[in-house]
């Protein structure tokens, strides 16, 4: 058990439900926590997670000047209740990752905060006051291209053929169905091409999901050759990642995006709509970027990228390189640790 006096940053996670927010918080904290006296806290925590129960705060010795860092509404309003009503010491931070206009409460909750970040430079920019950037990143040792992509994939039961991925929650914002069109064209043009679509659709998205099924089927001359492939656990997705030609995220609105990161950690170019921090993600070095939404763009821009072996090619010996640079979660734990020891000299 985690010594109280010990503690000097806590990072709650108040949803029981796997996402985005719970998966940073799962990935950072263990890392970070070799730098600084951090804990997460919440409801549902892998055990390998260092945290405290959620009773415990109301606990906690209010004479240590603590880090409290939200990345929900629910959060800053948990820290600000600690802070004002339970008269504990604490410095609020808030990370951001959105990128639309905020709701009156979300921005009232933001000004209350003693600092914030933001995600990207996109993000940072629907935010009304000042914000750090600190962009997220991956376990670079969990994610690195196969040793024999050919044998991976007879592992995998997938053909040795080229292959274009598309990963994530199967809806409409995650661009599944942009996707699906954009291949069917270049498919029909390309007979060793297959699309892999992979993830999980909600109940609320089973029929979007179905409908998607309905249209590869009205291609019966390569229907065979797009697969939709249940969600696997995360640590199997890398070797999802390993077997690709070529990697399409093809979201209409995004937060941040790690599917990218991934993919290109794995040395798979990627295609991806101008949305989240995939502008800053994707150079002309590692791949394309085209608007989101406009499929007869995607499509072109796969088209073009298969036409030439050299271009896959050329992509996929830059893509490493550029996550090792800019996107390591060791880089990510360090800019946050740097910002926490910040605040707790102030």
């Amino acid at each position: 058990m985690t010594a109280p006096d010990t503690i000097r940053v806590i990072a709650p996670n108040f949803k029981r439900r796997l996402s985005g927010v719970t998966s940073t918080v799962v990935r950072l904290v263990p890392i970070q926590a070799r730098d600084i006296g951090i804990v997460a806290t919440g409801p549902v925590l892998p055990a390998h997670v260092p945290q405290i129960p959620l009773w415990r705060l109301l606990f906690l010795p209010r004479k240590t000047t603590r880090v409290w860092h939200a990345r929900r509404n629910v959060e800053m309003i948990g820290g600000l209740a600690l802070k004002y009503l339970l008269r504990k010491r604490l410095k609020l931070l808030f990370t951001s990752a959105s990128q639309r206009k905020q709701t009156g409460l979300t921005r009232w909750l933001i000004r209350q905060m003693d600092a914030v970040v933001a995600t990207s430079d996109k993000t940072a920019a629907y935010l009304e006051r000042p914000a750090t950037v600190i962009m997220h990143g991956i376990d670079l040792d969990g994610y690195a291209p196969a040793t024999d992509r050919s044998a991976l994939r007879g592992k995998l039961g997938l053909p040795d053929a080229l292959l274009a991925g598309c990963y994530g929650r199967i809806r409409h914002q995650k661009g599944t169905d942009a996707f699906v069109e954009a291949m069917l064209p270049v498919m029909e043009k390309h007979a060793t091409l297959h699309a892999l679509v992979m993830g999980r659709a909600t109940d609320k998205h089973s029929g979007y999901l179905d409908t998607l099924k309905a249209r590869v089927a009205d291609h019966p001359a390569i229907a065979a050759r797009v697969h939709f492939l249940p969600e696997v656990p995360v640590e199997q997705m890398a070797d999802w990642y390993r077997v690709l030609d070529l990697y399409v995220a093809p979201q209409r609105w995004e937060g941040f995006g790690l599917t990218p990161i991934e993919a290109m950690a794995c040395g798979v170019p990627v295609i991806a709509t101008r949305v989240g921090a995939f502008e800053q993600i994707v150079t002309q070095d590692t791949g394309a970027l085209v608007p989101p939404d406009d499929i007869p763009a995607l499509s072109t821009a796969i088209a073009e990228a298969l036409s030439t072996s050299d271009t896959l090619e050329n992509w996929a010996q830059n893509t490493r390189l550029r996550v090792t640079e800019h996107f390591s979660i060791t880089r990510e734990a360090a800019e946050l640790v740097t910002l926490y020891n910040k605040l707790l000299a102030s």
